[in-house]
C-alpha cells in the first residue's frame, strides 16, 4: 500500500514551508543553546536567536497553513472520487498510534522551546544591548552617553518604558515605527527631545529618587581655566541648596520645593523644547493659585486655554539624566584640573576648545585634526572627549541639547527665575544668586577668598564691571569659549 504524505504538505507550497519551519525551528534551537551557555554573546546573536529565527519559523508555518488551504480548495473542485476528506486517526494501528505520538511529543516540545524563545525574547528587546547596540547608527549617541552617565547601570527600560504592561504596549506600538524609519533610513537627525509622551517622572525616577528623602546640602568645587597663555586658574566652591524633605516633619525647601508634593507646578511652553515659558501656575496644598506670567510675549486668554499644560516634574530640570553631551569648555576644564591634559600647555585651554568646537562631517576627520593641531601630550584625552560627546554623523553635540540643568550656558532655571514673571500683585519669581546655592569662597589658587557661611556675592574671573548683574550668563557663554 502506497504511503501518502499528510495533506498539508501533499503539495509543493506546503512542502517547502515544512522545510523552512523545520529549519528555523532547529536553527532557533542551536542558537538558543548558544545564548544560553556561552560566556559571552554579540547582541546581533540575540536578533537571530529571538527575532530571525522566529520569524523563519513562522513563515515556514504560514507556507504551510496556506498550501493545506489550497490542497482542500483543490480537493473541493476534484472530482468525487478524488475528493479526500479529513485525515482519519485510528489509536488502534498500531503504525497510526505511533505517528500520532511522536507528534504529540513533537507539538510538545515545539511549544516548550516556542514558550522559552518568547520569554527570552520579550527579555532581549527589553536590554540596553538591544536599545543601544543593534540599531548602532541611529542610537550611538544615546548608548555612549548613558554609559559614561550617573545612570550607567540602569536599563533603559526602567526609564522609558517603566513596570506595568499599559507603557510596554505603548512603547511596543511606538517603536514599530522607529523599526520602520531605521530600516528605510527616514530617521531624523538629530533625534528630537523631549520624547513626546514621555511617561511621568513619578512612575519612572521616583521609584528610586523620592523627594520626600532629599534633605542635605551638597558641596561642590569647579577649577575653570581662563583662555591665556598660562590656563590661568579659578575656582568657585558652592553649597547647593539641594532642599525637598518630608511635608509631614516641616516646611519644604530648596531646589527640590519644586516637586516636594507642598505644591503642584504646571506650566505652558511656546516651543517643543520647553525652553520658552511664558506661564506658570503654582497651587499649594490650600488650593490657593498663583498665576505667573512673562511681562513681554505673555500668552493671551484664548492661547492659555487652548495651550498644552504640564505638570512640571523631574525631567524639566533634569532632563539629560542619561544621555548627557557636556561641553567642551566645562570637560578640557575637567581634564585640566584632573592633570588628564598639563595645564602647563601654553594656550591649551583655549587651543582645546577651539579644535573641539569646529565643524567635522565625521568623527575620523575629527581624531585627526585633534592629532595635529594639538600638543602631543593632550591629544588622547581630547579625542576621548570628542568620542564621548561628539557626533557629527548624527548632527550630535552639547548645542544640540540644551541642558536645563544650572543657568551657566543654557536658559536652564532663568526659562522661569529671570525676574521677569509676575503675578497679578505684580511680585515676581526669585531672581536671586542665593536661592538654589550659596558662593563658599572664589578666586585664583592661594587667593581665595575666606569661607563664608552666609555666602558671598559672585566675583567674576575677568572684570566686566556689573554686566554679569544685568544679562545671563548664557548670553555670553556658550559651552565653547566665552564670546
Amino acid at each position: 500500500m502506497k504511503t501518502r504524505r499528510p495533506f498539508f504538505i501533499r503539495n509543493w507550497l506546503g512542502l517547502f514551508g515544512a522545510v523552512v519551519a523545520a529549519g528555523g525551528f532547529f536553527s532557533a534551537v542551536c542558537l538558543l543553546a548558544l545564548d544560553l551557555f556561552a560566556d559571552r554573546t554579540h547582541p546581533y546573536l540575540g536578533i537571530l536567536t529571538y527575532l530571525i529565527a522566529p520569524a523563519v519559523m513562522a513563515t515556514g508555518l504560514a507556507l504551510i497553513v496556506a498550501g493545506a488551504w489550497r490542497e482542500r480548495r483543490r480537493q473541493r473542485f476534484a472530482a468525487p472520487g478524488e475528493t479526500a476528506g479529513f485525515p482519519k486517526i485510528d489509536l488502534n494501528d498500531p503504525r497510526q498510534r505511533r505517528r500520532f505520538m511522536l507528534a504529540t511529543a513533537g507539538v510538545f516540545v515545539f511549544l516548550m522551546v516556542s514558550a522559552l524563545g518568547s520569554y527570552r525574547t520579550y527579555h532581549f528587546t527589553e536590554s540596553v544591548e538591544f536599545c543601544g547596540r543593534v540599531c548602532h547608527k541611529v542610537m550611538e549617541p544615546e548608548y555612549t552617553a548613558y554609559q559614561h552617565s550617573p545612570h550607567a547601570r540602569v536599563a533603559c527600560v526602567q526609564c522609558h518604558i517603566g513596570p506595568g504592561a499599559d507603557w510596554f504596549v505603548r512603547s511596543k506600538l511606538s517603536g514599530s515605527y522607529q523599526v520602520y524609519a531605521t530600516l528605510a533610513n527616514k530617521f531624523p537627525r538629530p533625534i528630537p527631545r523631549p520624547i513626546k509622551n514621555l511617561r511621568p517622572a513619578q512612575d519612572t525616577c521616583e521609584q528610586c529618587h523620592w523627594p520626600q528623602k532629599f534633605f542635605s546640602s551638597v558641596e561642590r568645587i569647579n577649577t575653570h581655566f581662563l583662555a591665556d597663555e598660562t590656563n590661568t586658574p579659578w575656582t568657585i566652591q558652592l553649597l547647593m541648596k539641594v532642599g525637598g524633605g518630608d511635608p509631614d516633619q516641616g516646611p519644604v525647601s530648596g531646589i527640590h520645593w519644586h516637586v516636594g508634593g507642598q505644591q503642584q507646578i504646571e506650566y505652558i511652553a511656546t516651543d517643543a523644547a520647553r525652553q520658552k515659558i511664558p506661564w506658570v501656575r503654582v497651587t499649594d496644598l490650600n488650593g490657593n493659585v498663583t498665576v505667573y506670567e512673562a511681562k513681554e510675549d505673555a500668552l493671551k486668554p484664548d492661547q492659555v486655554t487652548t495651550s498644552a499644560m504640564r505638570r512640571m516634574d523631574c525631567i524639566d530640570c533634569h532632563n539629560q539624566p542619561s544621555h548627557i553631551y557636556r561641553a567642551p569648555a566645562a570637560l578640557v576644564n575637567q581634564a585640566m584640573a584632573t592633570g588628564r591634559i598639563p595645564r602647563t600647555l601654553p594656550f591649551i585651554k583655549k587651543n582645546a576648545v577651539e579644535v573641539l568646537t569646529a565643524e567635522y562631517k565625521t568623527t575620523e576627520d575629527a581624531l585627526q585634526t585633534i592629532a595635529k593641531k594639538l600638543p602631543a601630550p593632550a591629544v588622547a584625552e581630547t579625542q576621548r572627549i570628542y568620542r564621548q560627546n561628539f557626533f557629527p554623523e548624527m548632527k550630535v553635540d552639547w548645542r544640540t541639547y540644551p541642558n536645563n540643568i544650572g543657568h551657566t550656558i543654557s536658559t536652564g532655571c532663568y526659562r522661569c527665575h529671570d525676574g521677569q514673571h509676575v503675578n497679578a500683585k505684580g511680585k515676581a519669581i526669585r531672581h536671586d544668586c542665593n536661592l538654589c546655592h550659596l558662593i563658599l569662597t572664589q578666586g585664583p589658587p592661594g587667593q581665595l577668598a575666606p569661607l563664608s557661611a552666609q555666602g558671598q556675592p559672585f566675583q567674576h574671573p575677568v572684570d566686566i564691571g556689573d554686566l554679569w548683574k544685568e544679562t545671563n550668563c548664557a548670553e555670553c557663554h556658550t559651552g565653547a569659549l566665552t564670546k
